[in-house]
């Protein structure tokens, strides 16, 4: 551990923890939005550092999309029995089953779009006022335009331009009735600082972050996970490759890194040495250059 100055991790793990208490103690229903990814793990830690020895007081609230890889379902719900908190599930099939959302079709159909009617939804039904989301400012452009405390209207949409000035960290979370907020307590985290967290903090991660055997085919330069519901191309086909994941979403859009990294050490160094962003091979972001930032002022995440 010498060999890595961590001193600054002290500095982001005691402001992050800052804003969680500050989620708790300004919103009377606040929430956990739970990915399963790493950033939302290493959020529920500081979380559950935050309030120890009691248990974190807010439910994890996981968007299920159906398209789910299943490590990461099956790591949720052993962190769930884990920490005795509750898991709220908004449900993309459920939304399709009402007709409140359409699938897609064609080859690049993805319900990671579908995500946004269905977590405000879930926000509406169960009239949570804040939800705590792991989203860090270094991931994509219109990501850095966030504040800690990100107002939503009553449509649960965001404006850029309608955000709240954070001075000497007061943070302000009065809002009028029907209106809620998203809260990003790691934005100040880069992708390193949160590898290197989870190797100092021993945080458990799913398996598919570590490289393993599976089945993929290449679109366009990016590697994706075979599945049923997955459609190729006549000019394509699925092989076996050694792979990991950067980052996790829907199976559809969820490019995968052909990769030899077996240790939170190696997946450090393979993060040093990559000239290619976290999300540069998520099919979703790729979509338009202001993918991310239209999704964000629809109410996604």
């Amino acid at each position: 551990m010498d060999k890595y100055n961590l001193t600054h991790l002290d500095e982001l793990e005691s402001e992050s923890i800052f804003v969680i208490r500050e989620v708790a103690a300004q919103f009377e229903r606040p929430a956990i939005l739970f990915s399963g990814g790493k950033d939302s793990i290493v959020m529920t830690h500081l979380a559950k550092k935050a309030f120890w020895p009691a248990r974190i007081p807010f439910p994890l609230l996981h968007i299920d999309t159906g398209h789910n890889f299943q490590e990461t379902i099956d790591f949720r719900d052993d962190l769930v029995k884990e920490l005795g908190v509750k898991l709220i599930v908004g449900s993309v099939q459920e939304s399709i089953d009402n007709g409140r959302v359409t699938e897609e079709k064609g080859y690049n159909a993805s319900r990671n779009l579908l995500q946004t009617v269905t977590l405000l939804d879930a926000i509406e039904r169960n009239k949570f006022d804040c939800c705590m989301g792991g989203g860090r400012r270094d991931e994509e452009k219109a990501r850095a335009k966030e504040r800690f405390f990100s107002h939503r209207d009553e449509f649960g949409q965001w404006d850029p331009k309608n955000q709240r000035p954070e001075l000497w960290n007061i943070f302000n979370g009065r809002k009028h009735m029907g209106e809620h907020f998203r809260v990003f307590p790691i934005s100040n985290w880069t992708e390193m600082d949160v590898w290197q967290y989870i190797l100092k903090e021993s945080v458990p991660m799913p398996s598919i972050y570590y490289t393993h055997q599976r089945e993929v085919f290449n679109r366009d330069g990016t590697w994706l996970a075979a599945a049923p519901f997955m459609k190729l191309k006549p000019n394509e086909h699925t092989e076996i490759r050694e792979v990991r994941c950067r980052t996790i979403g829907d199976i559809s859009c969820t490019g995968l890194s052909l990769s030899t990294a077996n240790t939170l050490e190696e997946i450090i160094a393979e993060i040093a040495a990559t000239r290619v962003t976290e999300r540069g091979s998520r099919a979703d972001d790729l979509r338009s250059e202001a993918a991310m930032e239209d999704r964000k002022k629809e109410g996604y995440f």
